[in-house]
């Protein structure tokens, strides 16, 4: 398998993605300047809904890229639907139900990950028995659980049928191609454009910066960093694993060949995107995405020895060095500010009669929000309010609880924390089926980092690292928002390709 995917990535790789990159600097241009050309954005659109018929995965990369402009297109770009992305969804996942039906052959692959991803589905089921409201939260939280399924099972399935254009590759040239074009768009909005909005720019020693100049905090498409600072954080690991995969099969490979080449084109394929998306994370500003990642870093290095004494050994010295550099004082006090200065607002008491000012505003609101998640988990222990009706629930002014805290009467739409918003819409049993899965998951990803060899063992290297930032930066925001979900079901079906490919299934 390493074989295969090397020598296609050798060359194919970086042509399809430099070739992707070219498209989607094209569309997004073409989308910012729509007004005049409005017309050739939909002969496009609809190029690639026939390409789609062609190929199903030209659609997928499709809804990748054009997902995440959900938010971007609903604020500035009202001419083109905001789920532009859904559509393409839709389309792939018809193109391959038809094929199968065409070919009499129509079969339900069983991966690896099926049954934790149904049964946590059946519980999502289960909360809507008796939801605030339905039709409007309920279904379309449930419906993005069930695309999460599809595509799980879609990717999984192709990705084993082993075309002869190696559907890997062009998986993932669309994953990094997007996470490099939304990178650059952050770092764009960063310092090169000299202006945006007012509550997103960065102070600085003490400077109050204006929209005409200064340094803004980035935010891509999705028109808030955190949530964005949350999907490059996602994106990241997989590239750095790419690239150490990369190094790794060439390392290798010189136990049998004295003087192997080292594949360049393959190894920036990687690089590129993972510098640039790491160079826009830190340009975010965003203290749940940084802890995150720190702590899918962590785990990566856990991962990169075959021998995890080794690994833990690494990890020390790792957390030795940056307990160094803050001793000294090397690291940026602005960044030290940034990651602690919210701890002394900390509080585990009610928070309805705590003063509110500029300083704790965002920290005692988060703080109000899970308080209110926990009181929905308790008024509703075993199934909550329903998957995806915190906001009804809290708003609602009926309702006998009364969730809403004083002096928070709008709903964030979420309780900040995935875990608390988990447990308030699904109750007990579906944030048990939740961990469950969340548990199989990793088991899996482990597994694969034990027993694959070059490419693939980066790659898992990298989920490993994608499922550990998406679990810590859970426990300060919801990154299920902006078509990301659509990124984890795939993703998910790399993983059961990767499990299923190396054989890590037999060795459980």
């Amino acid at each position: 398998m390493d074989r295969v995917l090397n020598r296609a990535l050798a060359w194919n790789g970086p042509l399809i993605a430099l070739l992707a990159l070219a498209l989607a600097l094209a569309a997004g241009l073409l989308i910012v300047r729509l007004a005049p050309l409005d017309g050739l954005i939909f002969v496009g659109l609809a190029v690639v809904g026939v390409a789609t018929v062609i190929e199903p995965l030209a659609g997928l990369a499709a809804a990748l890229f054009l997902g995440p402009l959900k938010a971007y297109l609903s604020a500035e770009v009202p001419q083109v639907p905001a789920q532009i992305g859904q559509i393409f969804v839709a389309l792939t996942l018809a193109v391959w139900l038809a094929r199968g039906l065409a070919r009499r052959d129509l079969r339900i692959p069983h991966p690896p990950l099926l049954l934790p991803l149904l049964a946590f589905f059946g519980a999502a089921m289960l909360s809507l028995w008796d939801a605030v409201e339905l039709p409007v939260y309920g279904i379309p939280e449930l419906i993005k659980w069930g695309q999460i399924v599809l595509l799980f099972l879609f990717v999984s399935d192709y990705l084993l049928a082993g075309k002869k254009t190696c559907p890997t590759s062009w998986l993932l040239g669309a994953l990094l191609v997007t996470g490099l074009f939304q990178a650059g768009v952050g770092i764009w909005q960063f310092g090169l454009r000299g202006e945006g909005p007012e509550h997103f720019a960065i102070l600085r020693l003490g400077e109050s910066l204006r929209s005409g100049g200064g340094f803004f905090r980035a935010y891509g498409t999705f028109e808030q960093p955190n949530p964005y600072a949350g999907y490059l954080g996602l994106m990241l690991p997989l590239a750095l694993g790419g690239a150490w995969g990369t190094t790794a099969a060439w390392w290798e490979s010189r136990r049998v060949d004295e003087a192997p080449r080292f594949p360049i084109p393959r190894f920036l394929t990687y690089s590129i995107p993972a510098v640039a998306m790491l160079a826009a994370l830190g340009m975010s500003w965003s203290r749940g995405a940084w802890l995150g990642f720190g702590a899918a870093a962590g785990v990566m290095a856990l991962a990169l020895p075959h021998q995890t004494r080794w690994g833990l050994l690494l990890v020390v010295v790792l957390l030795v060095g940056l307990l160094g550099l803050y001793a000294t004082g090397l690291l940026p006090e602005s960044i030290v500010a940034r990651l602690t200065d919210f701890v002394q607002d900390v509080r585990f008491e009610d928070v309805r009669g705590v003063g509110i000012n500029d300083a704790n505003y965002a920290v005692i609101e988060r703080l109000a929000h899970w308080q209110a998640g926990l009181e929905m988990f308790r008024y509703n222990l075993w199934t909550g309010v329903g998957i995806g009706c915190y906001e009804p629930a809290y708003a609602d002014k009926g309702h006998p609880s009364q969730f809403a805290l004083i002096n928070w009467p709008i709903a964030l739409g979420h309780a900040h924390n995935y875990y608390l918003n988990l447990a308030a819409e699904t109750g007990l049993i579906g944030l048990l089926a939740y961990l469950v899965l969340w548990g199989a998951v990793f088991w899996r990803t482990w597994r694969v980092t034990r027993c694959a060899r070059g490419l693939s063992r980066g790659l898992a290297i990298g989920l490993l690292g994608v499922w550990t930032h998406l679990s810590v930066h859970h426990f300060l925001d919801n990154l299920y928002v902006n078509n990301v979900h659509l990124h984890i079901g795939v993703l998910l079906g790399l993983l059961a390709f990767l499990v299923q490919n190396n054989g890590c299934h037999l060795r459980q």
